[in-house]
């Protein structure tokens, strides 16, 4: 049985960015899992203006990004 996918909202400011909270959201992490890869340098690009944003399209190039081709 395929369990159903969970619908969550998200708010996009009008230039495409979004906080951690919203960022974490529409990629499916957690604000904290997203500061720790940010701490470690390993997930998506942002920017720090007095707090973190991430760009859609940057989470979008990301996600593409860990796509794995199957056999």
């Amino acid at each position: 049985m395929q369990a159903a996918l969970k619908t969550e909202e998200v708010t996009v400011l009008p230039d495409g960015r979004m906080d951690t909270i919203n960022s974490g959201r529409y990629v499916g992490l957690k604000p904290k899992t997203m500061a720790m890869m940010r701490c470690a340098g390993r997930g998506p690009e942002y920017v720090k203006m007095g707090k973190i944003f991430y760009f859609k399209d940057k989470l979008d190039e990301w996600i593409r990004g860990k796509a794995m081709k199957t056999n």
